[in-house]
């Protein structure tokens, strides 16, 4: 028996020895990307995606319009605290099978595109060539928001830029009301939410809205020229446009 001896202790000091090893291998840290991430050691380019979009900034905002297969989509965004707060289609797919598809998808597409903050919205079923149109144009949009975004958001005016709807003025040929984006005292953006149409009306509209609008930002008041051959228009717009100056205080 006493011969037995030193091959157990052999075995003994082995079997030791390998479980010394076991132990140290367990107590090696964590090197798999989940574990460093929960350890605070991120990627960077992880950070960059979440922190490292410049802001939007505030006022009312028209994306350029996407061509698609059944028509143009073009969005406009409104803006506020550096969020978008209204999402709407001015233009849209129409004619035909369109207008039922236009009027499912848009309004879905509009409240997604408040709620996601962003271009990556799902398409509508149903609707593909409209939803990828109006993703399109939401994303044009957002960057040139993000161009006027000032450059120094810690005050002043050009920090505070709104956006303001005046009240509807009725003329004898139909609705005309006028949203105004006010930024540093001055009018940067004017447009006909509502203006006259059908008919005669829709020529006379399309010739004196865009003379209108250019008008009110160049005076920066409601005391413009009538556009010839649109004295009903034109009465109108200045008579909402003096109600948009009036609730932006001035």
């Amino acid at each position: 028996m006493r011969k037995s001896h030193p091959v157990r202790r052999a075995v003994l000091a082995t079997a030791a020895t390998v479980s010394g090893i076991v132990l140290l291998l367990s107590l090696k840290p964590a090197s798999d990307p989940g574990s460093a991430e929960a350890a605070g050691g991120a990627p960077p380019a992880a950070e960059s995606v979440q922190g490292g979009a410049r802001p939007i900034g505030d006022g009312t905002v028209t994306g350029d319009a996407a061509r698609t297969q059944y028509g143009a989509v073009q969005v406009r965004l409104t803006v506020s605290g550096g969020r978008i707060t209204k999402a709407e289609a001015v233009q849209a797919p129409e004619g035909g099978q369109s207008d039922q598809v236009t009027s499912n998808a848009v309004p879905r597409l509009n409240q997604a595109a408040v709620q996601a903050q962003s271009a990556d919205i799902d398409a509508v079923s149903g609707a593909t060539y409209t939803s990828a149109g109006y993703k399109e144009s939401l994303q044009s949009a957002l960057d040139k928001a993000r161009a006027s975004a000032p450059a120094d958001t810690g005050g002043g005016d050009a920090a505070q830029a709104r956006t303001v709807t005046g009240d509807v003025a009725q003329t004898q040929y139909g609705p005309v009301q006028v949203r105004i984006t006010v930024s540093g005292g001055r009018i940067t953006e004017a447009e006909a939410v509502q203006t006259p149409e059908g008919g005669q009306s829709d020529q006379v509209t399309s010739n004196a809205v865009p003379k209108l609008n250019q008008a009110a930002v160049q005076a920066g008041t409601a005391d413009i020229d009538a556009v010839s051959g649109a004295t009903y228009t034109s009465a109108g717009y200045k008579e909402s446009l003096q109600s948009a100056l009036d609730k932006a205080g001035g």
